[in-house]
């Protein structure tokens, strides 16, 4: 593909499927972020025509919303189901307050950088199945688990 008709393909359809996704989530910064992906792949992809390039790209933003949707309720469902167990019962006042102090730690995390250290650290995950489990690079990961490590510590 020539810049040239890359600028004139991301010209004309640029608005059209950022509203899209806006519209399907009602969410501005990951209508710009799946509209980016799109004009991302399809440059990468020299492989379309002009006559069905506007469907190729609304349905590759349907996708990624789909994927985005999927590994969002993924992430809820695994937060949901996350518990606290301490193996010794003998002083509930001291398990409380132990658990008080890591649900307070852990709220300083992001979403994202808390998925990832507990799945590590409490569900004993490596980073590269987390990586495929979220389906995210095994940097990302790391960089999440460095983020999540250095917030810690600083609190």
């Amino acid at each position: 593909m020539i810049k040239q008709d890359f600028k004139i393909l991301y010209h004309k359809y640029v608005a059209q499927i950022r509203n899209y996704i806006y519209y399907r989530s009602g969410d501005v910064d990951l209508a710009d972020d799946i509209t980016q992906e799109v004009f991302i792949k399809i440059y990468q992809n020299n492989k379309w025509r002009n006559d069905d390039v506007k469907s190729l790209l609304y349905k590759m933003a349907g996708d990624l919303f789909i994927d985005y949707v999927r590994k969002k309720n993924l992430e809820r469902e695994y937060q949901k189901n996350i518990k606290f167990e301490f193996t010794e019962q003998n002083n509930d006042e001291y398990k409380n307050e132990i658990l008080q102090k890591c649900e307070k730690a852990l709220s300083v995390l992001s979403d994202n950088e808390r998925l990832v250290f507990l799945m590590n650290k409490k569900d004993g995950i490596t980073y590269k199945d987390i990586a495929e489990s979220l389906d995210i690079s095994v940097k990302a990961v790391e960089k999440r688990m460095s983020s999540a490590l250095n917030k810690l510590n600083q609190s």
